[in-house]
């Protein structure tokens, strides 16, 4: 890990999270220097921008349907480097495996995760008429999914479903109580992060009615 990285005034936990991000939401170019950041929010990458120092332009681009988002390109070869030597590649969609993070910042490197490619929702049961909450993490790589859970188990002792979802889409899946904890755990007062994903981890902490057992947390699934 490069020593010095002051052009992008980033450390700690803002790096970690960063590298979720780009192991969900980015790619490595090419040319062995730049790194892309893909978002539909503009504030987000905004944002982003500040906690790191970047002082690029944030650009707009069209997918195959014209529908837009936005990127920006760091351009950073230590950073680059720093980013291959924890087990990024460049075409890493279906390639992406286990990643070198370490054990104190798991959540802030998760978050980046769950902000890029998660989904925490929630709906009313039709029987138990309870509100009900869930958290989806998607890949295109088996290896990775496989790695991230293992990995929740180890630290948290938390418990998902690993499913194929299409040809090509890879889904870990929580149910509340599961993901109420990664939540708790992930989205700290103050942390740094995308505004809409932080807001539904705040509503699914408030939710607690009928929340007193898990088949999936601190314990063997059923």
């Amino acid at each position: 890990m490069p020593n010095k990285r002051k052009e992008l005034k980033i450390e700690g936990a803002n790096l970690w999270y960063l590298v979720g991000l780009i192991a969900t939401d980015g790619c490595l170019c090419t040319d062995g220097r730049h790194i892309d950041i893909t978002s539909q929010d503009f504030q987000f990458l905004q944002a982003v921008e500040e906690a790191t120092g970047i002082k690029n332009k944030i650009g707009a681009k069209y997918n195959g349907r014209n529908q837009r988002s936005f990127h920006i390109q760091i351009g950073n070869k230590n950073l680059y480097n720093f980013l291959v030597s924890i087990g990024l590649s460049q075409n890493k969609s279906l390639t992406l495996g286990a990643l070198e993070i370490p054990n104190e910042y798991f959540m802030d490197f998760l978050r980046g995760v769950i902000d890029g490619d998660g989904c925490i929702r929630s709906w009313v049961h039709p029987s138990n008429k309870r509100e009900q909450w869930s958290l989806r993490i998607y890949s295109g790589s088996e290896d990775f999914i496989n790695w991230l859970s293992d990995t929740i188990i180890g630290l948290l002792e938390i418990f998902g479903k690993v499913y194929k979802s299409g040809d090509n889409l890879w889904v870990l899946k929580y149910g509340k109580m599961a993901a109420r904890e990664i939540a708790r755990q992930c989205y700290y007062k103050d942390c740094f992060g995308l505004k809409r994903k932080i807001e539904l981890a705040k509503q699914c902490l408030g939710s607690y009615k009928g929340w007193d057992k898990s088949a999936t947390v601190c314990c063997e699934p059923v």
